[in-house]
């Protein structure tokens, strides 16, 4: 299936999503970033489908926000006056009086997609297959698990633009890669490669270019075929957990157990334990 810029392919439980934009190198517009949300709610909503893998059609996975329409969005603005060294005075006197606006929040937006992708309650999967730039690395942070092609690159190419980071990676880099790596790659916009990725721990895994989807396939079946209901509470408490001190962290996960060893997952791996067989969970 092909619609919005991207096409779909389900298979085993596993829902493959491929960025398929040809003339932008599968830059995110408005209409893929729409099609992207239908395509997330359909997952979530489907009980057959267990582990979505997002990528990108070669030769890149996503270019950075589409740009065909900046000049007009500039044209549209009013230049505002402003110190042009002291942002910080700017910016808290813009959040004391912004009122929420449309296209700047919520699921509406194109900045919104790597928000959208985080809060899926199932495991995602991104194969980054080329150039991930911009909001493209911001689609593929938001992933649960980043494998990439050697021919991968990433960069925060935002600065380069005169823009600052506003897909949610300023939040979610530090926490994967540090400060200083972060700073690094936003200050300066430089693209790292695949072999880089992975020493600052940006990508679990690298594969040879033409065992990439292979390899994430083979993956994504194996968690498929897991016990995602568990992952899916497992996604919970990592997330919740990045602002919690140890005893916080240890009564949600506590909470979690007590829903996990209710579940029909559960009670199958006790089951397959006892009967010494392979348990075949169903995600719930």
């Amino acid at each position: 299936m092909s619609d919005g810029g991207i096409r779909v392919e389900r298979t085993d439980g596993v829902v493959v999503v491929t960025m398929d934009d040809a003339a932008t190198r599968n830059a995110l517009s408005p209409e893929m970033a729409e099609a992207l949300y239908e395509e997330m709610d359909r997952f979530e909503a489907a009980a057959d489908d267990r582990v979505m893998v997002l990528t990108g059609a070669d030769p890149s996975f996503c270019s950075g926000a589409s740009v065909r329409r900046f000049d007009s969005d500039i044209e549209s603005r009013q230049v505002e006056e402003a110190e042009p060294h002291r942002p910080w005075g700017k910016m808290e006197a813009r959040l004391a009086t912004r009122a929420v606006e449309s296209g700047q929040a919520g699921f509406g937006s194109v900045s919104d997609v790597p928000l959208r992708i985080s809060e899926i309650q199932k495991p995602t999967i991104a194969a980054v297959n080329g150039h991930a730039i911009g909001v493209g690395l911001g689609l593929a942070l938001a992933c649960d698990i980043r494998v990439a092609s050697e021919r991968a690159e990433f960069a925060e190419a935002f600065v380069r633009m005169g823009l600052v980071p506003g897909d949610g990676s300023t939040w979610q880099l530090p926490r994967m890669i540090g400060l200083s790596n972060t700073y690094f790659m936003q200050y300066t916009g430089d693209r790292i490669a695949a072999s880089e990725a992975h020493r600052i721990n940006l990508v679990s895994k690298i594969y040879a270019h033409d065992e990439l989807m292979g390899s994430t396939l083979e993956l994504a079946s194996r968690m498929a075929h897991g016990a995602t209901y568990a992952m899916s509470l497992t996604k919970y408490l990592v997330q919740r957990s990045h602002d919690m001190d140890l005893k916080e962290a240890l009564r949600l996960a506590q909470a979690a157990q007590e829903l996990a060893r209710r579940s029909d997952d559960h009670k199958e791996a006790v089951k397959a334990f006892l009967a010494k067989r392979k348990p075949e969970f169903k995600g719930r």
